[in-house]
């Protein structure tokens, strides 16, 4: 269900990849030996040494060093670079940029934040303008995160590693950076690991689903948004894999919110804590809300859900039950005649999005969707909107990593 904005916090929000695949040719070799493809190169690549295919790396050695050229006239180049669970990787950066709107050059930290950087949309808009920057994995849901002059970090996860420069498609600068990438093996202590999906997981059965709610409600009891995922782990672990993954806490208080949102804004931070409306499940509001959103479309569009800690645990774990949804605008609400949240109705695209991003950390150790009996999978919202779903649920258990605070990749940014 959506959450309900008040008109100062809408009044504020108001106010607020160059990959060029080297060919891999095979070359004719003598009678009877077979073709022998040539190692992939990238383009803007310069130094290389150590190749990632060296055998029996020693954990914690050097595995190779590449070095790059980044162009002011783009956002993101892909170096070709696959990374896996605990490799460590050391990135330095040297180099000027040019905005035309800005008096001096910049260089890799990028330009102090100002007034105008509330209305820019920004890979990592909690940076400067100009500021080089990375992200790991699936480039549709990666989170970018700070690099700067320097950065050493722990890749969470498998998946590509691509560089970029802080700044808009439309509103690129002029100039290059040169940017050197270190990569080291993983050390044998490294507990990541890539999200495992299962057939089923001990416990998630029909007689849990009789425990728990098929929908979560308003005070007055009138039912709105479907549950739609679990989490097991403790609470250390959910709010490590939230965090990891580039969800915000979401204020549950109107007031405070509205004050945080003016210290944010003169601070120059991007504010994505809109509150959320009280929903409830268990007899309680929920424990916890979390967002996803671009600063300057918080009020109308973002990712959110709210999660409640079961009154149970399964096999001795403890259980999260959460129900999230996608604002994409605004909608008449049909008990009272006010302004609401409308969502996506295809709520299973929220449901995916955030397996995505969840599993995205490396916190995530095995997933697998449960479809109850009689699942719901047609209804309509406490303010008379209609969503849709195919009734399974999500299920994650997280991973012992998710146990230290040291874990996220937002801890080292």
């Amino acid at each position: 269900m959506n959450s309900k904005q008040s008109f100062p916090a809408l009044l504020y929000a108001a106010i607020l990849m160059c990959s060029l695949s080297g060919a891999v040719s095979a070359k004719a070799q003598q009678a009877g030996e077979e073709n022998a493809p040539k190692p992939q190169q990238v383009a803007n690549t310069s130094e290389s040494k150590a190749p990632p295919s060296t055998p029996a790396a020693k954990p914690g050695s050097l595995m190779q060093t590449k070095s790059f050229t980044l162009d002011g006239g783009k956002v993101w180049t892909d170096t070709g670079i696959n990374l896996q669970p605990g490799q460590r990787i050391v990135v330095t950066a040297d180099g000027s940029l040019r905005y035309s709107d800005a008096k001096d050059d910049n260089g890799p930290e990028g330009l102090t934040r100002n007034f105008k950087d509330l209305i820019r949309i920004l890979p990592d808009n909690s940076a400067g303008r100009g500021a080089v920057i990375g992200k790991i994995g699936d480039p549709d849901i990666a989170q970018p995160f700070v690099i700067g002059a320097k950065k050493e970090l722990v890749a969470p996860i498998s998946g590509k590693f691509n560089l970029g420069i802080n700044q808009a498609d439309s509103d690129t600068g002029t100039g290059t950076y040169k940017v050197k990438v270190e990569v080291y093996a993983a050390d044998d202590s490294t507990p990541r690991e890539v999200a495992k999906e299962v057939p089923s997981l001990p416990g998630i059965d029909n007689s849990l689903f009789g425990k728990i709610p098929r929908r979560i409600g308003d005070k007055e009891g009138n039912p709105g948004d479907m549950v739609n995922f679990l989490i097991l782990g403790d609470e250390t672990q959910m709010k490590n894999v939230f965090t990891t993954a580039g969800w915000v806490k979401v204020d549950a208080d109107v007031k405070a919110t509205l004050l945080e949102g003016f210290i944010a804004s003169m601070s120059k931070e991007s504010y994505l804590t809109m509150p959320m409306s009280q929903l409830y499940l268990f007899g309680r509001p929920q424990d916890y809300g979390w967002a996803h959103a671009e600063p300057i479309t918080v009020v109308a569009s973002r990712n959110h859900l709210r999660i409640w800690k079961a009154p149970f645990t399964v096999n001795g774990q403890t259980l999260w039950v959460g129900a999230a949804t996608h604002d994409i605008g605004f909608e008449k609400d049909q008990r009272n005649g006010s302004i609401t949240h409308k969502i996506d109705p295809d709520i299973d695209l929220e449901k995916d999005y955030v397996q995505k991003t969840l599993c995205s950390t490396g916190l995530v150790s095995e997933l697998t969707h449960f479809l109850p009996e009689n699942p719901l999978q047609q209804a309509k919202t406490a303010t008379g909107g209609t969503f849709h779903s195919n009734g399974q649920v999500l299920v994650l258990k997280l991973s012992e990593a998710a146990k230290s605070t040291t874990a996220s990749l937002s801890s080292s940014r």
